[in-house]
């Protein structure tokens, strides 16, 4: 899928919402974008960057929250060198998709995975551009990748994205900084949320499950206010009782929880 008619074929390797800012900063195309984080996981240790963490456990725990079973789709947005991954893999799902624009970040990742990177599905693209199968994510996850989308017009195309992929009844976990964060990171601009901003990203028919604020602890001893949302899109409604519903997916539903 694209935002467009048709995107560019994807690199494949084994009124816009708003959120809380303006106006809006300088634009990033997205060959800069490439080429920004090629350069950041090529000259400095993937748990030196500001986002690491060793593991992504509120990322684990939202994702268990959707009740989605083993074989639900679920595609790790910005995922790059992410250790997420490896424990969704430890924890026993089995259609995993890591996608990022920066082929050396993923790169890290399969490295680190050994023989276990065969049981991913690699892809190497911008999420505003790539080509991604209607209805084919089951559980979309995106920690820190959407906020570097400080124009309109991409955070546009990604909602296209995301509306386009996620199956009926599929869930989404949306985490980025927060009113109260840096307006730059890794020397970029960035477009900060509160629920409300992203929930806005995703389509205001989407339920929205959960809703929580962080403090991530940069590997320097930083402090990043984050905002983070669960949300779901209801399931398609068949056109006869007796019809089964159309685009049943893999994951289950979750059980409500009121948003903090």
């Amino acid at each position: 899928m694209s935002p467009r008619s048709r995107g560019p074929k994807l690199r494949e390797t084994s009124a816009p919402p708003q959120g809380v800012d303006a106006p809006t900063p300088r634009r990033v195309a997205p060959s800069a974008r490439s080429a920004h984080w090629e350069a950041v996981y090529r000259t400095k240790p993937a748990d030196q960057v500001s986002w690491f963490q060793p593991h992504l456990d509120a990322s684990l725990e939202l994702i268990r929250a959707t009740g989605a079973g083993r074989g639900a789709r679920i595609l790790d947005v910005g995922g790059g060198a992410s250790t997420l991954v490896d424990d969704l893999l430890e924890a026993g799902f089995e259609a995993i998709t890591v996608l990022d624009v920066s082929a050396a970040a993923l790169a890290i990742a399969r490295r680190r995975l050994g023989e276990a990177a065969s049981r991913v599905r690699w892809i190497e693209g911008d999420i505003t551009r790539v080509d991604l199968a209607p209805a084919s994510v089951d559980v979309w996850h995106d920690r820190a990748a959407l906020h570097f989308l400080v124009d309109p017009s991409d955070r546009l195309a990604y909602t296209r994205q995301l509306r386009r992929a996620v199956a009926p009844g599929g869930h989404v976990i949306l985490s980025a900084f927060g009113p109260e964060a840096p307006p730059k990171c890794s020397g970029l601009p960035v477009h900060r949320y509160d629920a409300a901003g992203l929930q806005a990203v995703a389509g205001e028919d989407l339920i929205l499950r959960e809703s929580r604020s962080q403090i991530h602890r940069t590997p320097s001893g930083g402090a990043q206010p984050f905002i983070v949302c669960r949300l779901q899109r209801q399931e398609a409604r068949s056109t006869a009782a007796s019809e089964p519903c159309s685009g049943q997916t893999a994951a289950t539903a979750s059980t409500s929880r009121s948003a903090q």
